[in-house]
């Protein structure tokens, strides 16, 4: 089997290894191509595996060979997958292989609001406890998250590691899904009760016609002044003019974005001019485990194509 990787820059910076996918067939590797360059990549290879290239009819249509095409990631919105069903292509994404990556780097996002441990370790590195009078000088207001109330909205395989993690620490939990069912210590609400309510509102759900632009000035102005938002699902749930409004005019207490609408993040980006606004380079699914993970369970997808046994298909 003829298989193309692209985009491999994105899953490993040469800390991860290839091999499982190497052991199912002749593997070609290429980093990040500009979208007329896809079609030549792939060239004659029976499989392609792709972490965000947008893979369209067209490129489809001049890869005459290609039969399946794989995911280094759960979504798949930059696949064509009406045209590769019409095409006799079989598509296959990775579900839950960043879940507890996802879970830690979410807390990360929260904690640096409670804890400002970020905050206080660059006021040490200026100089700042050298010259101080006291052994603890009080820079950066900080709070528990015991008591907190944390809202969560989408209730899948993420939601749930997030719930049980915020459970720990003693939070409140609450969760809007369209289809709740019992989860201990999880109170599900409507959509209005949950951005009342949330002093930590993180989001879990996938980007669809009904969650773009979730966050919106209407939205946000049912919210807490005190409220933190912390995005590490899709970028567009967010209306990014109307969250830097919010953060800028004090309406809004704090932002952790880990996505963007559009990546990389462009110059002059409304967020780099927000007030209270953390920002990480779409890196919560990204811990080394995660990604050894998504390779493997890649290489398994393909071995069970190549065997008649398929998994993870998504254009069925």
């Amino acid at each position: 089997m003829k298989i193309t990787v692209l985009d491999r820059c994105t899953v490993t910076n040469g800390d991860i290894s290839f091999a499982p996918l190497e052991a199912v067939g002749e593997v070609r590797y290429f980093d990040v191509l500009p979208p007329e360059a896809l079609a030549e990549a792939i060239g004659d290879s029976d499989a392609v595996i792709v972490n965000k290239a947008q893979i369209t009819d067209g490129v489809m249509a001049a890869c005459k060979n290609l039969r399946f095409i794989g995911l280094f990631a759960t979504g798949y919105n930059n696949i064509d997958t009406a045209a590769a069903k019409r095409r006799g292509i079989c598509v296959c994404n990775v579900p839950g292989y960043s879940t507890d990556s996802v879970t830690q780097h979410t807390f990360a996002l929260i904690l640096h609001f409670a804890s400002r441990a970020d905050d206080y370790a660059r006021s040490v590195a200026n100089g700042d406890w050298e010259n101080a009078d006291t052994f603890s000088y009080l820079a950066f207001p900080t709070s528990e998250l015991r008591g907190k109330t944390l809202g969560i909205f989408g209730f899948g395989t993420i939601g749930r590691s997030v719930a049980s993690v915020a459970l720990a620490f003693g939070m409140r939990v609450i969760a809007y899904v369209r289809h709740p069912s019992d989860f201990p210590g999880v109170t599900f609400v409507s959509r209005d009760e949950l951005f009342r309510e949330s002093d930590y509102l993180t989001l879990h759900c996938p980007l669809t016609d009904e969650t773009r632009h979730l966050i919106c000035r209407e939205t946000l102005a049912q919210m807490k002044p005190t409220a933190v938002i912390v995005n590490t699902a899709r970028g567009g749930v967010i209306e990014e003019e109307a969250l830097c409004e919010a953060l800028n005019e004090g309406r809004i207490a704090g932002a952790g974005i880990d996505v963007l609408d559009a990546e990389p993040m462009r110059k002059n980006h409304p967020y780099r001019r927000a007030k209270n606004c953390y920002i990480t380079p779409h890196v919560a699914w990204a811990c080394a485990e995660a990604r050894e993970r998504l390779v493997r369970l890649v290489a398994e997808n393909l071995k069970g194509f190549r065997d008649g046994n398929v998994i993870n298909r998504v254009n069925p």
